[in-house]
């Protein structure tokens, strides 16, 4: 488990662009996401046990906020040698069974998470209309049990985007699996 905050991007800056492979076979560019008014990026992964404990939630969130304008991506840039539950063939396994409402993408050679600065799984990064970055954090304050959350993090994040509000805070401590870099 790691609780970081040395973030790489900050509010304000670019969403890097991305060319990678979808688990429905397509290739998805970060410009074929251009018409939606937000982006959600998260960088994710099958075998963290924090994942799988906001995987619920997070399926949740992208099906509530898609009809409000916020398209959200997942993205999975684990080493799947080492860890063999992230391999592509996993990924299109574990979307279709929990019914993914939204692109799980894989950046098998890590350039995207390393351009983003992704540090755990999850990892969300929320992007304006302008693929500028408003928001990076934690989903919530509890991942083991939803019934005590008392801070939902990225649902305030969209909700104050969505208003046309500034987004504050604009940063929270990411926690989760660190990234699973390769050696």
């Amino acid at each position: 488990m790691a609780e970081l905050s040395n973030f790489l991007l900050h509010a304000g800056d670019p969403a890097p662009d991305f060319v990678l492979p979808g688990v429905d076979g397509k290739t998805y560019r970060l410009e074929e996401f251009r018409d939606d008014p937000f982006l959600l990026v998260v960088f994710w992964c099958n075998h963290c046990p924090y994942v799988q404990a906001w995987e619920g939630r997070m399926i949740d969130i992208g099906k509530t906020y898609l009809p409000r304008g916020v398209r959200t991506v997942l993205i999975n840039s684990n080493d799947a040698r080492a860890y063999p539950e992230d391999r592509f063939a996993s990924m299109v396994q574990r979307s279709a069974e929990k019914h993914y409402p939204f692109p799980y993408l894989q950046d098998e050679s890590q350039a995207v998470a390393h351009a983003y600065g992704a540090l755990v799984t999850p990892h969300p990064f929320l992007f304006d209309g302008h693929r500028r970055l408003l928001f990076q954090g934690r989903i919530d304050n509890d991942h083991q049990h939803p019934d005590r959350v008392t801070e939902r993090y990225l649902v305030r994040a969209l909700d104050q985007a969505l208003a046309g509000e500034p987004v504050r805070p604009s940063e929270r401590p990411v926690q989760g699996c660190t990234v699973k870099w390769l050696s």
